[in-house]
């Protein structure tokens, strides 16, 4: 249970989609903003709980978000999927393995790892290398949760268009990004929450992901104590955003730390 524990806080180390924002020759708005809100790397949260991390998603921007929010130990890895934007760090797992001279234990779906291990064959083929490499120990899940230093991790179930992801439920508080969907039988592991992270990636509709409006009716039917957007494009400014969004659902932005538990109420 989170109130087992003295501190804990969920810290979003990216808010942002796949290609980021400012996105790559982009000269809108919101690309161009000086609210530094508006400044989002790649999809990611960290977790703390006493003296544990947790980290959802290794995405791109890894290396720069661990040196940026000071991250220096990590106690596992849990993946929701096997998205470029959502792997793609696994590499800038090894200074954790020098800090730590342990493995890491990383989780994920059966599809989701399967595609971690051929990307990064040379981390799990087991050929002797004189070069560094991550040492990760692969824990597949289904349905069951998983624990992590007495925390226990509930997978759930998600469409992200017409494939599967997994968002996690831990405590009273659970993170969800890059859903188009949430299945009626996830939707009843989702009930009094304090804290529901949901992915809202624009106002116009899209095949993969929810967009404001879909997570506002989603937001409404949960009931969460407090809401916050994530996996948001550069269609939308923050400012402008939040300022329409009732006062318990907030936007995401890159540093942003909510307390949570037994922190929550201090």
């Amino acid at each position: 249970m989170l109130d087992d524990f003295e501190a804990a806080s969920i810290q979003v180390l990216g808010s942002g989609t796949s290609v980021g924002v400012p996105m790559v020759g982009c000269d809108c708005k919101v690309c161009q903003s000086d609210d530094p809100r508006d400044k989002r790397l790649r999809p990611s949260v960290l977790i703390r709980y006493g003296p544990h991390r947790v980290l959802v998603d290794t995405s791109p921007d890894l290396r720069y978000q661990a040196l940026r929010f000071g991250i220096e130990r990590l106690d596992g890895v849990l993946y929701t999927h096997s998205h470029a934007d959502h792997i793609l760090g696994l590499d800038d797992l090894r200074p954790f393995n020098f800090l730590q001279r342990e493995e890491i234990p990383i989780y994920g779906s059966a599809e989701t790892l399967d595609v971690i291990e051929r990307t990064f064959g040379y981390v799990f083929d087991g050929v002797p290398t004189e070069s560094s490499r991550p040492h990760l120990t692969p824990h597949r899940f289904s349905e069951g949760p998983v624990v992590i230093r007495d925390l226990e991790f509930q997978p759930i179930r998600l469409a992200h268009g017409k494939g599967t992801v997994y968002g996690f439920r831990f405590g009273d508080c659970a993170y969800l990004t890059d859903h188009s969907e949430i299945p009626e039988e996830s939707e009843a592991q989702l009930q009094q929450l304090d804290v529901l992270f949901l992915d809202a990636l624009r106002y116009n509709p899209h095949p993969t992901h929810s967009t404001v409006d879909q997570s506002l009716k989603t937001v409404e039917a949960l009931r969460p104590r407090r809401a916050f957007f994530t996996h948001i494009s550069h269609d939308l400014s923050h400012a402008a955003v939040e300022a329409r969004l009732p006062s318990h659902v907030r936007m995401a932005f890159d540093g942003l730390e909510i307390p949570i538990g037994r922190s929550a109420r201090a």
